[in-house]
């Protein structure tokens, strides 16, 4: 018997290690029959958790109050609503999504019959980020019991006591061989990306991405990766000035900024960007400080989500500062609440750190451009966005920029409210993701598409060229590449 390769050695040693590997085992054992389960046994499991967030509103509504302040309204919005859209959307189209689809046949194949049949991929991880707690755990969750696999959900460490309700949510409703919860930091993670996993669904920075996309390698899991970027935000002179801000305030400081569709930057045509910036001011005003007592004091304003992101966008803010941005709006920061207001960044030089990573907070630089050609020249130099916002109101421009610039995910004339579309497939491309999500594109990043033929009983029409490939074979063979 020849000695195992030192790789597979070394590979069972780290599995042998790994102290998840019981609870790993068992949803092995479980997901065949999860996979035999039809349309009925699914929906219902979707329905139960349709009640539970129904039934435990005000709950996660105080789980992320608790987190960073998130606004109740804001919550319902972008945590329970969504979750439920995810939930009503999928119950709605199982059937259609889990039913065989037939799919023609060609000249050559005459006799025939194929079809495209689903099945789960098996056993999947799904480690969620902190920025959206709630929904970006049970959105992926969603979809994988809609695909019929076992899961396990890895909640970020950042929000502890939405991940505690999470952890009640899952053994409220799942048996733990069908969905368990693991909560921990990044050495919990570390070692459940040992494990030979069917599917890995990751939400969160492109640095991090990365290494899961290496522990992923190492027993070639398939994988969905959505991660974030530099989104850019075009205005260009024909739009709607007022409607424009308004939509990008609302989307950019959503959640205080911490959203990986959010504008990260605006591209305003010149001769409108002093107009635009009195409309960014006002609507700011408008959202966070209606009565004039100070936005520090809005209860719509979420908080940064812990002192050491607090201090990121501090030094970011402060960067641009020293290298001569102007403040155009906002500026004030509070380490006590972690507090960054609203801000508006203008003449930000290229170099400042604010343009170079991710701001993922209430920072926004506002650049400008003459024509066209440069802000693609701008777009097309960076790494891929997850996202890209084009206000507009000429159909030549919106064609013009959504033709040559890349991005996972587009709106116009809007911001961020594509992400929650059931019908639109959410992702990345390049550095700012891989794979896609939500609705049929989520059920089938967590299911494989087996391609089945079935042919008639002693026959085929590839017979005549099995070998030997005399002259008549060969003539045969020619034809077919020729004609068919």
């Amino acid at each position: 018997m020849q000695p195992a390769a030192p790789e597979l050695t070394a590979r069972a040693a780290a599995l042998a290690a790994t102290p998840y590997q019981a609870q790993f085992d068992a949803l092995r054992q479980r997901a065949p029959a999860l996979r035999q389960e039809g349309v009925a046994a699914r929906r219902a499991r979707l329905h139960k958790l349709q009640d539970w967030l129904h039934a435990h509103r005000a709950e996660i509504q105080q789980a992320l109050y608790a987190d960073f302040r998130k606004p109740s309204a804001e919550t319902d919005l972008t945590e329970i609503w969504t979750s439920l859209v995810e939930l009503k959307h999928t119950r709605k189209h199982l059937k259609k999504w889990m039913a065989p689809r037939p799919v023609g046949t060609s000249v050559a194949l005459l006799g025939t019959r194929s079809w495209v049949q689903v099945e789960p991929k098996g056993v999947v991880l799904i480690i969620s980020p902190w920025n959206y707690p709630f929904y970006l755990a049970v959105g992926p969750l969603i979809s994988a019991i809609a695909a019929g696999n076992a899961v396990v959900i890895k909640p970020a460490e950042q929000t502890p006591a939405t991940s505690a309700l999470l952890q009640r949510l899952v053994e409220d409703l799942f048996r733990p061989d069908e969905v368990l919860l693991v909560q921990g930091d990044k050495e919990v993670a570390t070692d459940l990306l040992k494990l030979p996993w069917d599917h890995i669904f990751f939400t969160g920075s492109p640095e991090v991405g990365k290494i899961v996309m290496r522990a992923a390698a190492q027993h070639l899991s398939g994988l969905t990766l959505e991660l974030g970027g530099k989104n850019p935000a075009v205005v260009d002179e024909t739009a709607n000035l007022r409607d424009a801000a308004e939509k990008i305030v609302w989307g950019k400081f959503l959640n205080n900024g911490q959203t990986c569709v959010a504008p990260d930057y605006l591209l305003v045509q010149e001769n409108v960007q002093p107009a635009l910036l009195t409309e960014l001011t006002a609507a700011i005003q408008r959202a966070y400080n209606p009565t004039g007592a100070g936005i520090e004091r809005s209860e719509s304003l979420a908080r940064i989500v812990n002192q050491h992101h607090f201090a990121r966008l501090a030094g970011l803010l402060e960067d641009a500062q020293t290298r001569g941005a102007t403040v155009a709006a906002g500026g004030t920061v509070d380490a006590l609440q972690n507090y960054i207001e609203p801000t508006l960044l203008t003449n930000v030089p290229a170099g400042a750190r604010v343009l170079e990573e991710e701001i993922f907070g209430p920072l926004l630089p506002v650049l400008t451009f003459k024509s066209l050609p440069e802000t693609t020249e701008y777009i097309n130099a960076r790494l891929k966005p997850l996202a890209q916002y084009i206000f507009t109101t000429n159909q030549a421009n919106r064609r013009y920029l959504l033709s040559t610039t890349s991005a996972g995910g587009a709106g116009i004339n809007e911001t961020v409210l594509h992400f929650a579309h059931p019908e639109l497939p959410t992702g990345g491309v390049g550095n700012s993701g891989l794979g896609k999500a939500h609705g049929h594109s989520g059920f089938l990043a967590f299911s494989n598409e087996k391609g089945v033929m079935r042919q008639r009983v002693g026959y085929t029409g590839i017979k005549a060229m099995y070998p030997p490939y005399t002259s008549k074979v060969q003539k045969l063979i020619g034809w077919l590449v020729k004609y068919l």
